[in-house]
């Protein structure tokens, strides 16, 4: 057993079995927990914890693996309950298949002694013991699983410190970031969201020295969220209400917006929820933002601009992997130095275009309906903290060409139209520019997304993102269709960006 050791006090059974929500919450496929204590030590306690906790199941029958030695459960994270009471030799490991079983998912290893130097240099080794009138746990190891257990720990502490400490700990959901989020229930009070948002780690230097992230002004902490849903919030935005932050760690204890998503039951768009989502960005898009930001007091945010360093390096992805995708090789310098000339050109134009606060993301997985609710009020809005001051046009080309949902031309002009009528309504609105600079910022955004799509597939091994790609070419024609994008239109027809190839 290496590295750093935690401890912590269990004075009930009640504290033993949080300990093994916390261990569930932390665990990926691959990683190995061994149990040690003596008989009645608590070990069955904590593993009946851990996988309830990974089912969602509170009532789930975890029997002991003493007579089966292996007993498998298909939860969240696959594990596999080894108890290694009976074992003769730890060759017989072998037969148990314990390399299996981290292949595909989690171990939770009972008696893990009687496997003598088999079990992987990076086991999470939790050791129970009594102490006075409870047990005391340590846990030691090293590398990622205990690194993701350290933090999980620390995520309880948290909780306690905002009065919520007994409360019980469900995976909620995550997203392409290290960002993750639970469901926290704790008796007599509404659920919360637990939000895990750990300090962004920058990738290497890609342009001018710089990292990617640096360039494109993603969020580097969650001091950024806290700061814009704060201001949306006194902007009459529905977004979640902060009951307890932790800047430094990037814990939030929020509140939970509800769980019925933006879309259909069989995940369609509907039109008159996209309309409503239009017209709170005409709303939104009225309001005067501050450029600063109060996170705490003292503490501030200055919300970064979209300027043209940043809007290019998200175009710039469609040439790093979506031309050597379609091509089988890298783009030429030929039609690198070609696409960047002819994008300044278009940048240019927005130049007069109206800036405001654009959430970046403002589309499906980040809008929850609250259709029991009135007005724009049934607009729950999430996932904020990449906000920048950008053209108005670029939020209502996210949402009227979503990019996870198949949103037909019909409601995607509807969807544009309650936006237009909602700003007309509210004062004078230049239409014509509005026009242009939806056409622009829609083609920016669908030239990125055909290769952050890619990328996700041949960088981070998730091949199911390449399904949406028919779906992004076919918004992409749509905003070249507007007139004063010809050229662009050109350029992309030139080079084969728009034709439906399969590599």
């Amino acid at each position: 057993m290496a590295g750093t050791v935690l401890e912590r006090f269990l004075a009930d059974e009640a504290a033993t079995a949080r300990l093994g929500e916390d261990l569930a919450m932390a665990l990926r496929a691959g990683d190995a927990i061994a149990l040690k204590g003596d008989l009645g030590a608590g070990k069955s306690t904590l593993a009946r914890s851990l996988i309830r906790a990974l089912a969602d199941d509170a009532n789930l029958e975890v029997p002991s693996p003493t007579f089966t030695l292996v007993q498998s459960y298909e939860t969240r994270v696959p594990v596999h309950h080894f108890d290694l009471y009976r074992l003769s030799s730890p060759d017989e490991l072998d037969e148990l298949g314990l390399d299996d079983a981290l292949s595909q998912g989690a171990a939770l290893i009972e008696w893990p002694e009687r496997a003598a130097d088999r079990l992987p240099e990076n086991t999470l080794w939790v050791e129970l013991a009594e102490h006075g009138e409870g047990r005391v746990a340590r846990l030691s190891g090293q590398g990622p699983v205990y690194e993701r257990v350290a933090r999980s720990l620390a995520m309880r502490d948290f909780l306690a410190t905002a009065g919520w400490g007994d409360a019980s700990r469900r995976h909620f959901v995550g997203d392409a970031s290290a960002r993750s989020y639970e469901i926290v229930a704790l008796a007599n009070q509404a659920p919360r969201v637990l939000m895990n948002s750990p300090r962004l780690v920058l990738g290497p230097p890609v342009r001018d020295g710089k990292p990617y992230a640096v360039i494109a002004h993603t969020a580097q902490s969650v001091t950024a969220f806290v700061a814009i849903d704060r201001a949306l919030l006194a902007a009459g935005v529905s977004v979640p209400v902060i009951h307890a932050q932790d800047l430094d760690q990037g814990f939030l204890l929020i509140e939970h917006l509800g769980s019925e998503g933006f879309l259909g039951h069989a995940g369609q768009p509907i039109a008159e929820r996209y309309e409503a989502a239009a017209e709170l960005l005409a709303m939104m898009h009225g309001k005067a933002w501050p450029e600063r930001m109060e996170a705490a007091p003292g503490v501030f945010h200055d919300v970064p601009p979209f300027d043209r360093e940043a809007m290019l390096i998200e175009a710039d992805l469609l040439v790093d992997w979506y031309v050597p995708w379609i091509t089988g090789g890298p783009a030429s310098d030929a039609l690198r130095t070609g696409y960047h000339q002819v994008w300044n050109a278009f940048l240019d134009r927005l130049a007069a275009s109206e800036y405001t606060l654009m959430l970046r993301d403002f589309h499906s997985p980040n809008i929850i309906w609250r259709g029991e609710r009135a007005g724009l009020d049934r607009l729950g809005i999430v996932d904020v903290q990449d906000a920048l001051i950008g053209p108005a046009a670029y939020d209502v080309a996210s949402l009227a060409m979503d990019a996870r949902v198949t949103v037909s031309p019909k409601i995607e002009r509807r969807t544009v139209a309650a936006y237009i009528a909602a700003r007309r309504a509210a004062g004078a609105f230049d239409e014509a520019g509005f026009a242009e600079a939806y056409a622009i910022m829609a083609a920016q955004r669908n030239s990125k997304i055909l290769g952050i799509f890619v990328r996700l597939e041949k960088r981070d091994g998730k091949p199911y993102y390449l399904k949406h790609l028919p779906r992004i070419r076919d918004y992409l024609r749509r905003a070249l269709a507007h007139p004063a994008l010809a050229s662009l239109k050109e350029f992309y027809m030139a080079h084969g960006l728009l034709e439906e190839r399969v590599p």
